[in-house]
């Protein structure tokens, strides 16, 4: 009988699976977080066909049941395998199936039909929130009566009772008899076994035994199916302990696995599809969250597992009232989730409310922090121009005093040969008056010889001073000048009466007057020599002198 069953449903499934596992493998060797999200939210959008497919496979067992002359015993088989399908696909129908499954054993009167049938009756009322019935069951139910096959499926519905009754009704304490339910399972399971395995792994994990339940389901993760129940568990599991660790990516990432191969094995109570929208309310991604909490819920309603909905209601507590009267009214599944999906809408518009005065406080504050912003460049500015000219007072200050340094110590050795020579310049004159000879003395007394031998070694002594002070001095005042008006001197010559008319300007004496003087000339000669230098200016006349007393600070600026 079980060969038929699995020849009738195969064929039906086989293409969609090896399609699945094919995708499903190349999207998981991507390792690609956003692309597996992405995937979660195709997949989210098109699970009616996942519905449809199991669908088929459902109709494909009822159609056995159609089947003119079966037995009991194959009619008890047929309905106990759809009981598994609808088990966590839709709940009220599996409970259907396993009440016929019970009619059946007491028609046939068969002890171990009956043990199968109250267990597996048990069972689905865990699932479906009836656990007084479930209760009531498991505790007629005698263990040391059931054969040795039968202990697992014993143990494994009592300890998920308790379990589901400890969500249910918020009590951890009932965790401890799952947990010794679980140690009871263990007992009687081979260990090579995936059911072994995968409850060692859990009882690993609720020990807080992280390392010890990783190795277990890392083994598995690598040898199971992608896309089964078992492969959605594992990764569910593994998505737990990540998030224990803190590993924040890992754990996002096996939630996301586990959700997809729940929705492909039509799992309805998809518990992975809750935990992504926790992880992304939290971090504040309000679109997948209500995308993920509606598929959830859409779940959870179709399913009628009582469990889930219950376990949706302790995180998040806007959904308690409509909840609970959807614990209580099974057969008012529509109204519930329409409640639910009202008052998560609300949620949300309150949400953006908060969200948009937010962003226009803080719209506020980076206005304010522009214009503050915009003061402080211009305090940066003006303080910047500031420093700009204390810098070029200081550079003038600074060649003020090199100049004044260099022109004292040649004054003082200037005044000094001038004495020596006044004074002998006297002691000859002194010479000639003793010895009477006056005509040489009115002769030398008439004499300018000496005044301009001395004016020339004064201009001497000041081009070379000056030339040491500005050494580039005649090729910067030439560069002010058109081409065809600069300045060409002699082989001997260091500077011409133009050019030190100009380097008294540039050492700060202005005054025509004092020009005049020192150079032994006219006013008018002074201002000839000016406006005749201006008008051969190259750039602005009206800036010539000015551009003309920035020679030497442009270079020392630049360097």
């Amino acid at each position: 009988m079980n060969h038929e069953i699995l020849t009738v449903v195969r064929p039906k499934s086989i293409f969609f699976m090896l399609i699945f596992c094919i995708f499903s493998t190349t999207i998981y060797g991507k390792n690609d977080l956003k692309q597996l999200s992405n995937f979660l939210d195709h997949i989210i959008n098109n699970k009616e066909q996942y519905t449809e497919k199991k669908e088929q496979e459902i109709n494909s067992l009822k159609k056995l049941l159609k089947k003119k002359g079966s037995s009991p015993e194959y009619i008890y088989e047929i309905n106990y395998k759809l009981c598994d399908e609808y088990e966590k696909y839709k709940i009220d129908t599996a409970v259907y199936y396993a009440l016929e499954n019970v009619r059946i054993a007491q028609q046939l009167d068969n002890q171990r039909l009956k043990f199968m049938s109250d267990i597996r009756l048990a069972s689905v009322y865990s699932y479906s929130g009836k656990f007084l019935e479930s209760r009531d069951i498991l505790k007629n139910i005698p263990s040391h009566q059931l054969p040795q096959d039968l202990l697992p499926v014993y143990y494994e519905t009592y300890s998920r009772f308790f379990y589901h009754y400890a969500v249910i009704s918020n009590q951890g304490g009932y965790n401890r008899e799952a947990g010794i339910y679980q140690d009871s399972l263990l007992s009687v399971l081979e260990p090579s076994t995936f059911k072994y395995k995968i409850n060692l792994a859990n009882k690993y994990a609720n020990m807080r035994k992280n390392k010890e339940a990783e190795e277990i389901l890392n083994d598995l993760f690598r040898t199971e199916t992608a896309d089964s129940p078992e492969y959605a568990m594992i990764t569910h599991n593994l998505a737990v302990i990540n998030g224990r660790k803190e590993e924040w990516e890992l754990e996002k990432k096996y939630y996301i696995m586990s959700a997809i191969a729940d929705i492909k094995s039509s799992i309805k109570e998809n518990a992975s599809c809750l935990r992504l929208a926790l992880i992304y309310y939290n971090s504040g991604d309000i679109n997948k969250a209500f995308r993920y909490t509606q598929s959830a819920i859409e779940d959870a309603v179709f399913s009628g597992a009582q469990f889930r909905t219950a376990e949706m209601a302790e995180f998040y507590s806007i959904i308690n009232a409509s909840y609970q009267l959807k614990e209580t009214k099974t057969n008012s599944k529509l109204k519930t989730n329409l409640i639910w999906i009202s008052i998560l809408s609300i949620f949300l518009i309150l949400l953006v409310i908060y969200i948009y005065k937010q962003m226009k406080k803080l719209s506020r504050v980076k206005e304010k922090l522009s214009q503050t912003n915009i003061k402080l460049n211009n305090l940066i500015t003006e303080l910047n121009e500031r420093n700009n000219q204390i810098n070029e007072r200081n550079e003038q200050l600074h060649e003020s005093n090199q100049i004044k340094e260099q022109y004292i110590a040649q004054f003082f050795n200037l005044c000094s040969t001038y004495i020596d020579k006044i004074e002998e310049f006297r002691k000859g004159l002194y010479k000639l008056a003793i010895n009477r000879q006056y005509e040489d003395l009115i002769k030398r007394l008439k004499s300018t010889a000496t005044v301009d031998n001395d004016l020339e070694e004064l201009y001497a002594n000041f081009d070379n001073i000056f030339l040491n002070l500005y050494p580039t001095f005649v090729s910067d005042f030439n560069s002010l000048l058109e081409q065809e008006e600069q300045i060409h001197l002699k082989t001997d010559d260091l500077l011409n009466k133009e050019l030190r008319i100009y380097a008294l300007l540039r050492l700060g004496i202005t005054d025509s007057t004092q020009i005049a003087g020192f150079l032994r000339c006219s006013m008018s000669t002074i201002y000839n020599y000016r406006t005749k230098m201006r008008n051969k200016a190259a750039f602005n006349r009206e800036k010539f002198e000015e551009m003309v007393m920035k020679i030497g600070i442009m270079k020392k600026t630049v360097e």
